[in-house]
């Protein structure tokens, strides 16, 4: 198969995986235990690992850009009411409005910061001072 096939394989395949996500982060965020938000907490690192191992497993920059988007298209689509006027999540209480306006923000930001994180598997690692073929032999002080 041709290597540009596989590509866009592999970004559609990232754009279901995070659309999965972003499903499962949306129907789960208002999930509390108590006052700690555990649903948002979970889905928001669930949603950081996935673009993190789309982006260090096939070290391509627009898997992990598919990958956020699926999960943001996701979270819109879920978040809104249907033509009938039902929504999938129901709506937050007034002590956590909060909740799903930081579950709008986080699958965006995760997306942006993962994809454009600098790649540094390209620079070379610098030899230890006094190491190496060219070290000057070490001499003792009297």
């Amino acid at each position: 198969m041709n290597s540009g096939i596989l590509r866009i394989v592999g970004w559609v395949v990232a754009l279901l995986v995070g659309a999965f996500y972003g499903a499962a982060g949306t129907v789960a965020q208002a999930y509390r235990l108590g006052p700690v938000p555990l649903g948002l907490i979970l889905a928001t690192v669930g949603s950081a690992a996935l673009l993190i191992a789309l982006r260090v497993l096939t070290g391509d920059r627009i898997n992990a850009l598919a990958g956020g988007f699926g999960i943001s298209a996701a979270t819109y689509l879920f978040s809104q009411v249907g033509p009938g006027g039902s929504a999938i999540v129901s709506a937050p209480t007034p002590g956590t409005e909060w909740i799903p306006v930081v579950l709008t923000i986080v699958g965006p930001a995760l997306m942006v910061f993962v994809a454009f994180w600098p790649d540094f598997s390209h620079l070379k690692q610098q030899p230890a001072v006094g190491t190496g073929a060219n070290a000057a032999p070490a001499t003792t002080a009297r």
